[in-house]
């Protein structure tokens, strides 16, 4: 049986509000206004590791400048 990767590929809405301590209509402001970047999977909205690493990086840099 093939072994699950030590941390999910993407996640949920209500996963990424529980990371970010925000609601889930704050992440979907967050996706609709295009801060956070999100794709579709079967019809729900997913952010990828890669994306919600570069929503980090994209925060912090803002704060540098």
């Amino acid at each position: 049986m093939p072994t699950l990767p030590p941390h999910p590929r993407f996640f949920f809405v209500p996963e990424i509000a529980r990371e970010l301590r925000r609601s889930e209509a704050a992440v979907r402001w967050l996706i609709q206004t295009k801060t956070l970047k999100s794709s579709k999977l079967a019809g729900r909205r997913v952010v990828t590791q890669k994306q919600l690493d570069d929503f980090f990086a994209d925060a912090f840099a803002e704060d540098a400048g």
